[in-house]
C-alpha cells in the first residue's frame, strides 16, 4: 500500500495547474492513479485516443484490488481509482471522503468472473466449500461479495460462512496457485480466466453472472475535495472515460485489442501485451458508464440483506455518487441495474 510521503502532495497540492486548450481551463495538468498489471483501463484508453488531452495520466504503481485504491484516494496519494461498488459504498458509509463518478467495469455475457476448480475436484456446491480455501485478489471487494452470495444461496449460515477461507493472491498468480493445489478454488476473470481456460483442466464452480446477470460492478471514485476543487478536471476525466467506453463498445473487438496491445507495449511496465487477445468487452451495462440510483440500490440492498448495513442506514442513494459531470446524464441509461435478489434466510 502506498503511503503519504509528504503532506504537500495530498490532493495534488503544489502540482502544475491552469492547463488550457482551446479556451478550456483545467485546475490540474495530470491525474495520478494505481492500476493492475497486464490490463488497460478506460482512462488509459481515453488518453491514448486523445480524449483526455490536455490532461495527462501519471501511473503511481500497481494495485492488487479496489480497497487499496480507495485508501490511496482517501489519503491523497492518487486522484482516482477503481473498486467494487459495494466496497466503495461501505467505505463511504464509514465516513471515507469518496465520490463515485462513473462506472469502471461490469459483468455481461462476454466479461464475467468465474470461481474455478480443477476438473477432478470433488467440489460441486456451496456446502462442499466448508473448510476449503478460495483465492481472491483482495478482501472486501467484488470477489468476496460474490462468494458470500453464493454461499448464502447455497444454504450456509452466518456461522458457517467464515469457515470458508479467503486467501489473497495476485490475479496473475491465481491459476498457478490452484494448479499447485495451494487453494481449492481460484477466482479468475478477464485475461487471466481465458489464459487458464486455454490450458485446460479447469471447470467453473459458479460465475458472478449466474448470481446477478448483467450489471455495473465497479466504479471510478475520486476524493470529494478533489471533485469540489477541480470541477473542470473532473468533468474532463469523466467525459473522456465515457467516450472511451463507447469507442470500445462500438469498435470491432480485434481493433480494440490491438490498440490495447500497443498501449501496453509503449508504457514498458514489464507486462505481456499478448494477453490482450483475451479482452472481450467493456462489460459496463450503461451508456458511457453513467451511474444511477439503480446501480447503488443493487449493492445497498445486498449489504443490508447480508447484515453489513442496517436498514435505513443509507437515506439517499444519490448521496453515494454523482452524475453531474457525465456527458450522457440527460439520456436514459441502457437498462436499469438488477435488483439484488432476497438472500436466503440465515439460520442461527
Amino acid at each position: 500500500m502506498l503511503r503519504c510521503a509528504l503532506a504537500c502532495l495530498a490532493l495534488g497540492c503544489g502540482r502544475e495547474s491552469k492547463t488550457k486548450r482551446g479556451g478550456e481551463q483545467l485546475e490540474v495538468s495530470e491525474l495520478r492513479y494505481l492500476a493492475g498489471v497486464g490490463q488497460v483501463n478506460m482512462p488509459e484508453l481515453a488518453e491514448d485516443l486523445g480524449y483526455l488531452a490536455p490532461l495527462k495520466l501519471r501511473w503511481v504503481g500497481a494495485v492488487l484490488g479496489g480497497p487499496e485504491a480507495l485508501q490511496a484516494i482517501s489519503t491523497g496519494d492518487v486522484d482516482f481509482g477503481s473498486a467494487a461498488t459495494g466496497s466503495t459504498i461501505k467505505m463511504i458509509i464509514a465516513g471515507a471522503p469518496l465520490q463515485q463518478v462513473i462506472a469502471s467495469g461490469g459483468v455481461d455475457e462476454r466479461s464475467w468472473g468465474g470461481y474455478f476448480v480443477l476438473d477432478d475436484s470433488p467440489l460441486r456446491d456451496a456446502r462442499d466449500l466448508i473448510g476449503k480455501k478460495i483465492s481472491v485478489n483482495t478482501l472486501g471487494a467484488h470477489a468476496e461479495f460474490m462468494i458470500r452470495e453464493y454461499l448464502t444461496r447455497g444454504g450456509l449460515t452466518r456461522a458457517e460462512i467464515p469457515k470458508v477461507a479467503l486467501v489473497v493472491i495476485p490475479p496473475a498468480n491465481g491459476e498457478q496457485t490452484l494448479r499447485q493445489k495451494r487453494v481449492d478454488v481460484a477466482s479468475l476473470s478477464g485475461v487471466f480466466r481465458d489464459r487458464a481456460l486455454e490450458r485446460g483442466g479447469l471447470r467453473p464452480l459458479f460465475r458472478d453472472r449466474d448470481l446477478f446477470g448483467s450489471f455495473n460492478s465497479t466504479t471510478f471514485a475520486m476524493h470529494k475535495r478533489f471533485v469540489k476543487d477541480n470541477p473542470n478536471a473532473t468533468r474532463k476525466f469523466v467525459t473522456a472515460t465515457a467516450r472511451a467506453i463507447e469507442w470500445a463498445r462500438a469498435t470491432p473487438t480485434e481493433v480494440v485489442r490491438e490498440r490495447m496491445r500497443q498501449i501496453i507495449g509503449r508504457r514498458k511496465r514489464g507486462e505481456d501485451p499478448s494477453l490482450m487477445r483475451h479482452w472481450h468487452s467493456v462489460g459496463i451495462k450503461t451508456r458511457g458508464g453513467l451511474l444511477s440510483d439503480e446501480d447503488m440500490r443493487l449493492w445497498v440492498d445486498w449489504l443490508v440483506q447480508s447484515g453489513d448495513l442496517k436498514p435505513g442506514q443509507v437515506s439517499s442513494l444519490s448521496s453515494l455518487y454523482t452524475s453531474e459531470f457525465h456527458p450522457f446524464r440527460e439520456t436514459p441509461t441502457a437498462g436499469a441495474a438488477p435488483r439484488a435478489p432476497a438472500l436466503a434466510a440465515h439460520r442461527n
